[in-house]
């Protein structure tokens, strides 16, 4: 575990997904919030849903 982790709320993080859903990019967000590129990659990734064939 990472020492300075974070822990954020489903709540916030549907927020950042929806702010970059409507054309806010990643560098904006990123430096905006203070959450690295990396993080809220994987937020957006994680709100898509699964398909499963």
């Amino acid at each position: 575990m990472a020492r300075n982790q974070r822990k954020y709320s489903e709540e916030f993080k549907n927020t950042i997904v929806e702010l970059y859903n409507s054309g806010k990019s990643l560098s904006e967000l990123s430096s905006e919030y203070g959450i690295s590129k990396s993080t809220i990659n994987g937020w957006i990734k994680n709100s898509r849903p699964v398909v499963i064939y």
